[in-house]
């Protein structure tokens, strides 16, 4: 499927610094006057514009080959389609879990002690059934939420994703990101959704589901491209592992809000209700969920392995690559001031 919205990238030149670019098959148009996509958006609020029009109104007439910068051949790099430009640390990520029936399964499976008795898990998934589509103007039912860190922990196309020495393990989440920003008056706004990888610790989840939240600080993926005002309805995509260049696994994925338990509206609400997530100018880069991940058909990743997550109508596949830190857990200690 193709999209017939705005896509959008985000490039690191060694030289020539940062810039942004229309995505044209097989080219990228660089756009003047803006280094990010957070810039872009604050500036279309604030003068009341859409972002397609100052796009439009900023093309320059300079291309760059899409293809060699994808592979990683060009001195030119991909960054994360979305980041705070100036101080990731004004960048929240965080997420929304069992919003889909598979994942709320998968987790069943993880944590359940008899196969009658419904997990904490499969019990929020089913509120969500239950109350996830709330009548417009009324508050539906709170989904699970995590935070995986600051904008620190996000890469981009063709980055590498780790697993630290304190990790038990490593795997992808195939996931949509939405992509937002907060004004100057504390409103947040959706400026487009993103391909996405999440990346769990799914063996330290495992042993308990209290340990959920550590599993989840890790680091994660978003791009190539942002969709500039994305239809949130339903996606098919794939996912996929490749080791050593064959194939190892890979499976279809649906999301969207036709296979989901909540609606957009619903988990925006719960994200954005709490005023610490509505601080001006704050970004924030928040993924809705996964119907599929290899750790559910027992897939151990391993050093070198390429994670690929691929949705049609939303841009190039997300391609990372996994990287096992082999050093040996160290102690941090803390000083006491005196």
């Amino acid at each position: 499927m193709t999209s017939n919205k705005l896509h959008l990238v985000q490039l690191q030149h060694p030289t020539n610094g940062r810039a942004i670019a229309m995505v044209k098959e097989p080219n990228l148009v660089l756009i003047d006057g803006f280094t990010s996509v957070y810039d872009l958006a604050l500036t279309a609020i604030e003068n009341e514009d859409s972002i397609q029009s100052i796009v439009q109104s900023k093309l320059s007439n300079d291309t760059l080959d899409y293809d060699s910068i994808y592979k990683g051949n060009s001195d030119w790099k991909l960054l994360p389609s979305f980041d705070h430009p100036e101080d990731p640390l004004k960048c929240m990520v965080s997420g929304t879990g069992l919003t889909h029936h598979n994942s709320a399964l998968n987790r069943q499976m993880m944590h359940q002690s008899e196969k009658t008795t419904p997990t904490d898990s499969i019990k929020i998934y089913e509120w969500g059934v239950q109350g996830g589509f709330p009548k417009k103007g009324e508050i539906g039912v709170q989904p699970e939420w995590f935070y995986k860190g600051n904008g620190t922990v996000l890469k981009g196309q063709g980055g590498s994703l780790e697993i630290p020495t304190y990790a038990d393990d490593g795997g992808e989440e195939p996931e949509l990101a939405g992509i937002y920003v907060v004004d100057k008056s504390g409103r947040p706004w959706r400026i487009g959704l993103s391909v996405a990888n999440e990346f769990s610790d799914h063996i330290m989840e495992k042993k308990n589901y209290l340990y959920l939240a550590p599993s989840k600080i890790r680091q994660c993926a978003i791009g190539p491209e942002i969709v500039i005002d994305a239809d949130f309805t339903e996606y098919t995509g794939e996912v996929s592992i490749t080791r050593n260049g064959k194939e190892l696994w890979k499976s279809a994925i649906k999301t969207g809000g036709t296979n989901m338990c909540h609606s957009l509206e619903n988990l925006e609400y719960h994200h954005f209700k709490y005023p610490s997530h509505r601080i001006p100018f704050q970004a924030h880069v928040h993924f809705f969920g996964a119907d599929a991940f290899s750790f559910g058909s027992q897939i151990t990743l391993e050093q070198d392995d390429t994670m690929t997550v691929a949705w049609d109508g939303l841009g190039r596949p997300l391609q990372t690559k996994l990287n096992q830190v082999t050093d040996e857990e160290k102690m941090i200690s803390v000083q006491s001031l005196k």
